[in-house]
């Protein structure tokens, strides 16, 4: 077995590789760059080798400064993690040629199934089903409009060698195909170094369902099921589960063969990933192959109980897999959840800075349910706006698909972060929302559900009652230690008052509230009573309560005459006041925002790569303005109505922050 290891990467996938490493009494080195510097997996390796500045084109994928790296720590292998060099053919050649190992497929694989158009063709060959499309090269945008109207629309313009939804647009006309021809190639070329695109029939209402396969150097290759990640935006999967709920045994062990047939024809070995659209008859269609490790494999580790890491280092030790396709099973439900530092109330743009509080739920495997973090920060540390915004994947499991949804509300509730926008209040939100529990989701289910993005959830009357019954018991604990602390009497527990209100979400609850030493008893003025228990104590910024006997996390904030409280993916103001105050609070005046509607503002931080207007134009309704480059996406601002553009305060190449003004309109 090697002694140790490179990993080529960084992040949460580069701290996952060093996990497994260290658990088979591996050494392990890391890369970084200037912005990773302090970075986890920098801590976390045995050593540690300086590889360049913050771009990936000046760091990570430059294959000659990992060569150096291993040559500097003798490394005898090296794991590519995602992304950046993990499926790049030279890196493969590379590494052989100076006689190191791959934790990987074989160049060949790479470059037969890592290719997009290439591997279409190859699986047509194999008989395998495929979605209609264009695989050619594509000269220009005008060329790639008149592809498209052939094929017929909507269709969908993709990267080559692209992933993880970079180089991806849909396209519905003309003038949309041109656009998105030109951006998806210039994102593949900034993200990839390869800018070739082709185009695919984009079909609706579908499924996004992926077979994992695992293979050896002696010619063995499983199935290990299947994975759901239907949930997507902009074509970047943001909730993975195992297995589908859409899928019955029949489909899943033809998707199964038929994922192994293509892995065994390219004489695959190591994990990869073959993914399929399925439609609403379970009809599946070839999509592409991945060949290396998936961003979600943690949710199939967890129901198969193989560790995907592991195996992978075993096969490029040159090790036989240990089991046969028989002794793959699926035991429970898994949930995996992707924690991404973006702005869920600013249309999910890219949010970069210091992670001035960074606690994850607490990891747990019981044989009831199990919890689990993959991520690569820490609290304190920075979220650079170099790299995928991606900061941790939440993963849990239990028995069932509805344990495991109940596990993973909680876990959401309880994972504390701050600094950063971040899209923990819509993962709750999609848990709780029906389309999910029911199972009966599909590609489409951000965009027909959150057509206007995430404003936040609002709460039904009795999950607000059950917040308002915690609020007050929680409040009526802190003016006991007000009171003790003021010295303004002593029989505290006999002066504090029983009655409140609880404001919260526009609406108004009279309660009292008896408290005794197990708990309070909260009674509304409509009769409803709650029965809440907790341990909290004032300055915890996480309280965990029972009401009637049920867990209820909150996230909690101390503001004027109450807290803000967020929970199940709400953000709530909540005021508590006596009968009196809250009168009185009922009169005053609310204060309105500023007036910005005459400024296109820069709604996150990030580079201006391209102005579309000058000053003195005439812009009508969605006409595009700018271009803001963040975290490797490519951002057009469009006008929201016509106007005359009166100022730019800002020029191509200068860095915004969020809000800071690009321009004015008369």
């Amino acid at each position: 077995m090697f002694k140790k290891i490179l990993i080529a990467n960084r992040g949460e996938i580069a701290c996952r590789v060093i996990k497994s490493a260290q658990k088979m009494g591996i050494k392990t080195v890391a890369v970084y760059s200037d912005a990773d510097k302090n970075a986890l997996h920098v801590r976390m390796a045995d050593e540690a080798v300086h590889i360049g500045p913050p771009p990936a084109n000046q760091s990570y994928i430059l294959i000659d400064k990992i060569m150096d790296a291993v040559k500097q720590t003798g490394a005898e292998a090296v794991h590519p993690g995602y992304g950046f060099l993990s499926e790049n053919r030279l890196f493969a050649e590379a590494l052989e040629a100076a006689g190191v190992a791959f934790i990987g497929p074989p160049a060949g694989a790479i470059e037969s199934m890592g290719d997009k158009i290439t591997s279409k063709k190859l699986a047509q060959e194999a008989g395998v089903t495929t979605v209609p499309g264009y695989m050619g090269l594509i000269a220009d945008a005008d060329e790639a409009a008149k592809i498209s109207a052939q094929i017929g629309y909507p269709v969908m313009i993709k990267a080559s060698a692209g992933g993880g939804g970079k180089g991806m647009r849909v396209a519905w006309n003309d003038d949309e195909a041109r656009e998105g021809f030109k951006l998806s190639k210039s994102e593949a070329a900034s993200s990839f170094g390869d800018d070739r695109i082709f185009i695919e029939k984009f079909i609706t209402q579908p499924r996004h369902i992926e077979i994992q396969v695992l293979g050896d150097k002696h010619g063995n290759c499983l199935w290990l099921n299947e994975r759901e990640c239907s949930i997507q935006r902009r074509n970047q999967k943001v909730v993975e589960e195992a297995p589908s709920p859409f899928l019955n045994p029949a489909t899943r062990k033809a998707m199964g063969e038929q994922a192994v047939a293509l892995a065994q024809a390219v004489d695959y070995c190591s994990a990869g990933t073959v993914e399929f659209i399925v439609d609403g008859e379970r009809n599946f269609y070839f999509l592409e192959m991945n060949t290396r490790l998936q961003v979600e494999h943690p949710v199939t580790e967890l129901i198969t109980g193989i560790d995907l890491v592991e195996q992978m280092i075993r096969v490029a030790d040159g090790e036989k897999l240990a089991m046969t396709q028989d002794d793959i099973g699926i035991n429970g439900w898994a949930i995996e959840n992707r924690l991404y530092a973006e702005d869920p109330y600013r249309g999910f743009l890219p949010s970069i800075g210091r992670l001035s509080r960074y606690r994850p739920p607490v990891e747990e495997s019981t044989p009831e349910y199990v919890v689990r973090n993959d991520t690569g920060v820490y609290e304190g540390g920075e979220i650079s706006m170099y790299y995928d915004p991606m900061i941790a994947k939440l993963c849990t499991w239990a028995p069932t698909r509805e344990a495991a949804i109940e596990v993973m509300r909680n876990a959401l509730d309880g994972f504390e972060v701050e600094g950063i926008g971040h899209n923990l209040p819509f993962l709750s939100a999609v848990m709780d929302h029906e389309k999910f529990t029911s199972g009966e989701m599909t590609t489409a289910f951000i965009e027909e559900e959150f057509p206007d993005g995430f404003d936040g959830v609002e709460l039904p009357t009795a999950a607000l009652k059950r917040i308002a019954a915690s609020a007050a018991a929680m409040y009526r604990v802190a003016e006991i230690r007000r009171a003790r602390v003021s010295g303004r009497m002593d029989n505290h527990e006999r002066k504090v008052g029983r009655d409140w209100v609880v404001s919260l979400q526009g609406q108004n609850f009279p309660l009292t509230i008896d408290a005794d030493k197990d708990g309070s008893t909260v009674t509304f003025a409509d009769g409803t009573v709650h029965r809440v228990a907790s341990d909290w104590t004032p300055g915890d910024l996480l309280a965990t309560l029972e009401v009637d006997g049920e867990t209820l996390v909150l996230k909690v904030e101390p503001i004027s005459a109450g807290y803000r409280m967020r929970s199940r993916g709400a953000d709530l103001k909540v005021r508590v006041r006596s009968p009196r105050n809250a009168e009185l609070a009922g009169l005053m005046l609310e204060k309105l925002p500023p007036d910005t509607s005459k400024m296109l503002l820069c709604p996150m931080p990030g580079l201006i790569i391209a102005l579309e207007v000058a000053e003195g134009d005439e812009v009508q309704d969605g006409q595009a303005l700018c271009t803001v480059e963040a975290m490797k996406m490519e951002n057009v601002l469009r006008a929201e109505k016509k106007g005359i553009v009166s100022k730019i305060t800002c020029k191509v190449g200068d860095s915004l922050a969020v809000d800071e003004i690009i321009m004015e309109f008369e």
